[in-house]
């Protein structure tokens, strides 16, 4: 039998709690677990009953996923070491029985806590209960557990967006999350909604509130329980593991690819400049896996909590710009299916600017889409996913105008510490990205398991994206045609340029040119 790493030495015989495991890091998470740390114990996942399906149920198809193929066909026995308990870290005692706690306080070894509401936009008193109550809860129960060693609090890099540099440390909260709690439970929906935004300064939105309140519990509670905090940046497909490209929602990033990639979004108000704070979800998860083996086995406890930045942060930088343009030469390559437009969106600093091509070829084109839709007696459906997206864009357009340093220290530190087969099994290491393929697996992963289109329709795809470059030329210069004629007998300037632009276009191979841009 081949020896265990120092990782899997550590899991062996182990116990773990999972909150949010049915999230993409938390999938990702278990996925890990049971294929590199085959001989732990046991997975307990807290899952709640959705749509009619109990915790068995979800569990039973979440494993069916492609995610999960290596383990199915390779480690198939570990699958029975993956145990779905009912619970909900938003109800009291995380709506778990007497028998389920009693069995959580004897068993459990290590806990990762990554449940969370992720929408950004959520009303405070939704975010709060999950986010921090939920916390609270978790906390509870763990400073029980008889022989916990280890309790990773999953935060973000971005819950203290007042800060240009994050250390690795706590900072003070702006308001005592205790008092929030209680403010929670005492005022109705409306009194909330009208203290919201006071409440929320600096913060953009209730989630990195929320959260930054806390990380303010999990650190009280340091004196009690071997805790630590985990401060991913923006979460990304995964580079390698368990498959090149994996996602499995269209949050952040990966929703603005497909929209973009299907023409949809053609504007994104974004300074190009600015660095992506973006971290692979494979690599994120090793940290957390590593982590946790660093806090279970230090035998000082530090003065103050450990807290983790999981960030490439100077280590491979890349600019949005950067990723617009690689992403678009991958994406004329691994075109979309059904693409409504040539997809060939900017990203612009003026807000002015963007907010100007919005109106032009976001609502406009969808208001067009919809009366067509009503001629043809077919339902509407454009203007209504134009103002999701705009909500979307409003939302992530705070994090892609803004600049912050994210010290990572720690994390450098324990990727230098790990042993050379730690190393290979569970890598953190960001100079192995290619960044060019690595942006052909997010692309193709999200074609594949977000969009669920099959990679035999490339060929199709890329005939149709042809077609709508020749229309998107036609439209281009029909427009600014169209612009210089209505001011053609009022402006001797326009008549000037028109008639050049005129007699340029004579000489120009413009079939040839149309070829060549549409990669025939």
């Amino acid at each position: 039998m081949e020896e265990l790493s120092e990782i899997q030495s550590f899991y062996k015989g182990k116990t773990i709690l999972i909150t949010g495991g049915s999230g993409l890091m938390g999938k990702v998470l278990i996925e890990k677990l049971l294929y590199s740390c085959s001989d732990l114990n046991k997975i307990y996942m807290l899952l709640r009953p959705k749509r009619g399906r109990s915790p068995e149920i979800r569990v039973d198809e979440m494993l069916k996923l492609p995610m999960f193929d290596r383990i199915r066909k390779l480690k198939p026995s570990v699958i029975k070491k993956l145990v779905p308990i009912q619970g909900d870290v938003a109800l009291e005692h995380l709506g778990l029985s007497d028998d389920q706690r009693k069995c959580l306080l004897e068993e459990v070894n290590i806990v990762f806590h990554c449940a969370a509401t992720l929408r950004l936009e959520a009303r405070l008193k939704d975010a709060i209960e999950m986010n921090t109550v939920g916390t609270k809860r978790l906390l509870d129960l763990s400073k029980r557990m008889k022989n916990l060693k280890a309790f990773i609090h999953l935060s973000t890099a971005f819950c203290h967006v007042d800060q240009e540099e994050l250390g690795e440390r706590v900072y003070d909260t702006p308001d005592d999350p205790q008092d929030v709690m209680r403010l929670m439970q005492w005022l109705d929906e409306s009194a909330i909604d009208l203290i919201t935004p006071k409440l929320l300064e600096p913060h953009p939105n209730t989630y990195t509130y929320s959260k930054r309140l806390a990380e303010k519990l999990v650190a009280d509670e340091h004196s009690n329980l071997p805790c630590v905090i985990v401060r991913p940046s923006i979460v990304t497909p995964a580079w390698q593991e368990p498959l090149p490209g994996w996602v499995d929602n269209l949050n952040g990033p990966v929703g603005l690819i497909v929209g973009g990639g299907k023409g949809v979004i053609r504007s994104m108000h974004c300074n190009a400049n600015y660095h992506a704070e973006i971290i692979p979800v494979d690599l994120a998860i090793n940290a957390l896996i590593a982590i946790a083996l660093k806090i279970g086995t230090t035998v000082e406890k530090a003065k103050n909590i450990p807290v983790y930045n999981i960030t490439q942060s100077g280590i491979l930088p890349i600019t949005w710009g950067e990723v617009l343009e690689k992403g678009k030469k991958v994406a004329y390559n691994y075109p979309f299916e059904g693409v409504v437009w040539y997809p060939d969106g900017e990203l612009r600093s003026s807000k002015f600017i963007h907010n100007l091509f919005v109106f032009f070829f976001h609502i406009i084109p969808a208001y067009l889409i919809d009366f067509l839709m009503l001629i043809f007696r077919q339902k509407t459906f454009m203007v209504r996913i134009q103002k999701r997206i705009s909500d979307g864009l409003e939302v992530l357009q705070y994090f892609t105008t803004r600049e912050w340093v994210f010290h990572n220290t720690n994390l450098l530190t324990l990727w230098g510490d790990m042993s050379s087969k730690d190393k290979q099994l569970f890598p953190i290491d960001f100079l192995s990205i290619d960044q060019m393929e690595y942006v052909k697996n997010v692309i193709l992963g999200a074609r594949q398991y977000c969009m669920k289109e099959n990679l035999s329709t490339l060929p199709r795809a890329r005939i149709h994206q042809r077609v709508l470059y020749v229309i998107h030329l036609i439209a281009v210069y029909s427009f600014y045609f169209g612009i210089l004629y209505f001011v053609y007998k009022h402006s001797e300037v326009a008549r000037f340029c028109l008639d050049f632009v005129t007699e340029k276009m004579k000489s120009l191979p413009i079939l040839g040119h149309l070829v060549e841009k549409a990669h025939l």
